[in-house]
């Protein structure tokens, strides 16, 4: 079978575990057939309660200490505005012309 992916490139079939999974090798692309995504969920849920019977121990959890707020007063002003601004019109060419 060709690979839908890469145009002219045979699938290489795998058999893991008794479940054939075919790949491809210039893409790494893998492909299951009808029924074997089925096998691997229903033999993951089989292990999974095995591997939950452990108690997890759980971290204490930290809090993060509080943010401090930082709120600008009327002292507190940028730079940009303890200067005075002198806004200008621009000259037109008429104020050049009598000069």
């Amino acid at each position: 079978m060709d690979c839908p992916v890469c145009p002219q490139t045979q699938l290489v079939m795998s058999e893991r575990q008794g479940i054939e999974i075919d790949y491809c090798p210039k893409c790494r692309g893998v492909w299951l057939d009808r029924g074997e995504l089925d096998k691997i969920l229903e033999r993951s849920v089989a292990t999974a309660p095995a591997q939950q019977a452990a108690p997890m121990q759980q971290m204490p959890q930290q809090t993060p200490p509080p943010r401090q707020e930082y709120q600008r007063g009327h002292g507190d002003r940028d730079r940009y505005y303890e200067r005075e601004q002198k806004h200008y019109k621009k000259k037109s060419i008429w104020h050049e012309l009598f000069d």
